[in-house]
Parts: C-alpha cells; structure tokens; sequence
C-alpha cells in the first residue's frame, strides 16, 4: 500500500481559501427557515457594496407579506441622525441574534485563521484572524480586502444559521 501523501497548505494558500469562502457565505442569503414575530430581535446582513459581510441588529416591526419585514435598527439611524432607521427589507436578509458566546470560549484567545465576527461601525463584520500583536488581533475582511487590529472583546467566533440551528465554523488549530 503506498503511504499516504499529506500537502502542506502554506499561509498564502489557506488565506486565499478562507477569504473565498468567506465572500461565498457572504454573498449568499440566508435560507428561509424561521418566521419572526413583531418585537424579535434579529440580525440584517447588508447587501449593499461595501458593507456585503457585515450584520446589524434590529427589531422586527411587523411582517409584510410572506417574505418581508418592516425593522428597525438598533444602531443605525436616519440620515439626519434623529431617529433609527427603519426599512422593509427581505427575510432572506434575516437571522435570529446569534446566542451569547460563553466567555471561556476564547479564554485561550484566537488563533490564526478562526473565523470570527468584529464589532465595529455600527454592525458585526465577517473575517478571520490573519496575525496578532500584543493583546490586538488583526481580522482580514474578503469582502473589503481591509486587514484592521481589534482588541479581544470586540471578537466573537462567527456563526452561520443553517436549518434553523446556529453552527460554528470549523475553527482552524495549528
């Protein structure tokens, strides 16, 4: 029996796969698989360029027909700043607020290539660590080609909605 060949994946080619994979999740909507209900706290993925990854919270409003939703956001405001936003926009755009992550979850930090979320600009941005420096971890976002530092308490490790249940991605171990 020959030996089995094992290939190495070097950092360039795992950073390509990751930000791939990444960009299709991103760019895919999510699968219809919960009504909500007015007073629901849920997450809106944009699908405006340049914000393509990123989710917002808000509050369902109202149901309008079958696919829709009237929402407002918990950050987002109007564009003279008065009030917040308010929108109807697709349930193929909606998920349930992920469940709070258990602190000891990332005790040990992350590592280099775990898919993780980052608060920043109002929104919950999709990336993966790409290095760290002192106590900031850079995240590499693929829909914007940014690679910013955040500090650990602005992370969480991302999650995906699939048939109305909450899976981790595979976190990479080195």
């Amino acid at each position: 029996m020959a030996p089995i060949k094992v290939t190495e994946i070097n950092s360039e080619e795992r950073h390509t796969m990751l930000s791939e994979f990444i960009k299709s999740v991103a760019f895919n909507r999510q699968q219809i698989t919960k009504v909500f209900q007015k007073g629901d706290e849920v997450e809106v993925a944009s699908q405006v360029y340049g914000f393509i990854g990123s989710y917002y919270n808000a509050t369902i409003l109202s149901p309008v027909g079958a696919y829709h939703y009237r929402i407002k956001y918990k950050t987002l405001l109007t564009d003279d700043e008065s009030a917040p936003l308010e929108e109807m926009v697709s349930a193929a755009v909606i998920r349930p607020v992920p469940p709070h992550q258990d602190e000891t979850m990332s005790d040990n930090g992350f590592r280099l290539y775990d898919m993780v979320d980052v608060f920043a600009n109002n929104g919950w941005w999709f990336g993966f660590i790409s290095g760290k420096i002192g106590e900031e971890y850079y995240v590499y976002f693929p829909t914007t080609a940014d690679n910013i530092a955040y500090p650990r308490h602005v992370l969480r490790f991302h999650q995906e909605w699939v048939n109305g249940k909450w899976k981790y991605l595979p976190k990479t171990r080195n």
